[in-house]
């Protein structure tokens, strides 16, 4: 009110709706899509108007966030996970027996085909073909390309757009940054990644492909891996707020 500026010029530039700014202004946060609507939404009000955008996503943390049940019974179901993962795995008893039958049939087998009349080591071989004459053989054809074994993401931002994104191990590689039209979003890889955007105003390309992002009314969460790019629920971990 103070810079004069209208409810809806700020819709306009910042490309969130009026009423979702008037329940931020009235810290209505329930009226709010979600938990990283709220903090997307506050980061670029904030830098519109000019604010220390970082400073109001972390008091709303200190005001209003608290780790759900939910989350805590993940946190404690991924330590069981790694505390089986560390445990050694067990030999059968039978195991040694097994493997002592299968060397002396195998051994068997070797002994009775060298006895046999009439083997020749080069049994089954065919001879090389041969062309006709004047004619060239056909050459073989080239082998495929292998495919990559990491996922290299490239973001361009057509609009002002929220991005955080993680990797496999739950590793920030961006750390939850809005960004706006000609900014650079670092170029990032690994075998998995993790991406939440707060809206679809992105060009993006996955080990230089371009890969379209269709636009929702909520945040968008997308896994990212060499082999394509698939839609994910929000709540999936390692999530990125």
């Amino acid at each position: 009110m103070r810079a004069r500026i209208d409810i809806s010029e700020v819709e306009a530039r910042t490309k969130i709706r009026a009423k979702y700014l008037r329940a931020i202004e009235n810290e209505e946060w329930d009226l709010l899509p979600g938990p990283v609507y709220v903090k997307s939404f506050l980061r670029t009000y904030g830098d519109f108007l000019g604010l220390d955008s970082r400073m109001l996503v972390d008091e709303f943390k200190r005001r209003y966030e608290h780790p759900s049940d939910h989350e805590l019974s993940s946190v404690s179901s991924l330590a069981r996970d790694r505390e089986r993962r560390a445990r050694p795995p067990r030999i059968p008893s039978w195991a040694p027996i097994g493997a002592v039958v299968v060397l002396v049939v195998a051994i068997l087998f070797i002994v009775g085909l060298a006895t046999q009349p009439g083997t020749s080591t080069t049994a089954g071989r065919r001879p090389p073909a041969r062309g006709r004459v004047g004619h060239h053989a056909t050459p073989a054809a080239p082998a495929a390309p292998a495919a990559p074994a990491v996922a290299t993401l490239a973001l361009i931002p057509t609009g002002t757009v929220y991005v955080c994104l993680v990797n496999g191990k739950g590793t920030k590689l961006i750390d939850e940054r809005t960004f706006t039209p000609g900014e650079s979003i670092p170029t990032e890889s690994a075998r998995k990644l993790l991406l939440t955007l707060g809206n679809a105003s992105v060009s993006m390309k996955v080990n230089g492909k371009p890969v379209p992002v269709t636009p929702s009314p909520t945040a968008i969460r997308l896994l990212v891996t060499p082999g394509g790019v698939t839609p994910i629920a929000l709540t999936q971990a390692p999530t990125c707020p």
